[in-house]
């Protein structure tokens, strides 16, 4: 028989997945939208093809920045510290993008979002790994990209 408090830690450890796989809900969500509001940021800022083309993509420059950088500064200061600066970086991102007054303000705004979303898609599965249990962890790892895909 199985001890209460192995459940108990359990729950605990499915309670942290869940929280650092938001990372990866972010990630797909912000994938998915900016293709619907393409056509209303190219009405309000009047966009030509190749300036359609960066803002739908500036999430990504900051993505590779995010990525390239998490590793070294998740070993220096911890994984949750980091991803807890992502989750920063999410909501300046998301205030950023929802009220630009200048496409420069909405890029810059997605690059930030971007530099979150690199450092979670690699931080998430990794602490996530680190915190469940043998027993679990496969299952717990997925679901990260689970939540990339229900994004």
């Amino acid at each position: 028989m199985v001890p209460d408090d192995v459940h108990e830690d359990t729950r605990y450890v499915y309670l942290l997945a869940v929280v650092a796989a938001l990372g990866g809900l972010l990630f797909g969500y912000d994938t998915g939208v900016i293709g619907g509001c393409i056509g209303f940021l190219t009405e309000r800022f009047e966009l030509s093809a190749a300036m359609k083309g960066w803002a739908a993509s500036a999430a990504l420059v900051g993505c590779i920045v995010g990525a390239a950088c998490a590793g070294s500064l998740s070993d220096r200061f911890g994984r949750r510290n980091v991803l807890v600066v992502t989750a920063v970086l999410f909501s300046i991102s998301a205030v950023g993008s929802a009220l630009p007054r200048s496409l420069t303000e909405l890029v810059i705004a997605r690059i930030i979002g971007g530099v979150g979303v690199g450092a979670a898609s690699m931080l998430s599965p990794l602490y996530i790994s680190e915190v469940a249990p043998a027993r679990i962890r496969g299952r717990l790892v997925s679901l990260n990209q689970l939540t990339i895909v229900l994004g």
